[in-house]
């Protein structure tokens, strides 16, 4: 075994607790982990298979970290954020609406019309 793969192993045998949520093609992964000093952190890793041109793929990770003195703080603005959603889905935010886009503007084309 190589460097790396010990190193992965020593990382994976940290893990306390995980929890896996596969969602279409990516999937999360929440884990808990210990530090030498025996305190828990948690990493929330999202992996997404790309695949390439040749018919190959690899996944793409991306890896957040979490300490304990985080938590509260974490917690508050992810359910500020949820709570935001469940408010305005299906609404358009403000500042993407272009008052210059207004439909009333545009001019009806009738395509037909090109032909001539």
């Amino acid at each position: 075994m190589g460097d790396f793969e010990k190193n992965d192993f020593k990382r994976d045998s940290d893990t306390v607790f995980s929890k896996v949520v596969k969602a279409g093609k990516r999937t999360y992964f929440f884990d808990v982990k210990t530090t030498r000093q025996n305190e828990h952190y948690i990493t929330v890793t999202e992996s997404k298979k790309i695949f390439e041109d040749n018919g190959g793929a690899h996944f793409e990770k991306h890896k957040i970290f979490l300490y304990k003195e985080d938590f509260e703080k974490f917690m508050d603005a992810f359910d500020e954020v949820l709570d935001y959603v469940d408010e305005h889905n299906g609404e358009a935010p403000a500042k993407d609406k272009d008052p210059e886009l207004d439909a009333d503007k545009f001019t009806s084309v009738d395509y037909d019309d090109l032909d001539k």
